[in-house]
């Protein structure tokens, strides 16, 4: 069985893969999140997230790119775009603490990212979390 950090995952893959270009991926999700083996509650979860993310991306990004120091939004990495959409989206929509969420973005970025990302994205997180009406 798949666990939420799993499906938190497949989600970023997802958001990736719309990232590059992939307009269409929801029309696929189903059988992504399947060859993934996530499923039950857990792809319950994770439509939930993917769906949130896509119902919700211009506050979402209007988030990050308020809390990106000397950055430009369009020149993050596809991967650590869609790990900053997926956890600004829980921070601000979630009823998780931002703590938890910030942490499982760290993990995601470290088996995703670059060596310096799990870095960036906990600096940027963070912001976001300590600036929560940016919506």
């Amino acid at each position: 069985m798949a666990t939420r950090h799993q499906a938190r995952m497949a989600v970023v893959s997802l958001l990736y893969a719309f990232d590059l270009g992939n307009g269409n991926i929801a029309e696929h999700t189903d059988e992504i999140l399947e060859e993934k083996k996530i499923r039950n509650k857990q792809k319950d979860f994770a439509l939930t997230l993917y769906e949130g993310v896509m119902a919700n991306i211009t506050p979402v990004d209007v988030a990050i790119v308020k809390h990106l120091k000397d950055w430009d939004f369009e020149r993050l990495g596809a991967i650590e775009r869609a790990t900053l959409r997926l956890a600004t989206y829980e921070i601000l929509f979630g009823e998780l603490d931002s703590a938890v969420v910030i942490n499982e973005a760290v993990e995601i970025t470290k088996a995703f990212g670059t060596e310096q990302s799990p870095k960036f994205i906990n600096g940027v997180l963070d912001a976001i979390s300590k600036d929560k009406e940016v919506i």
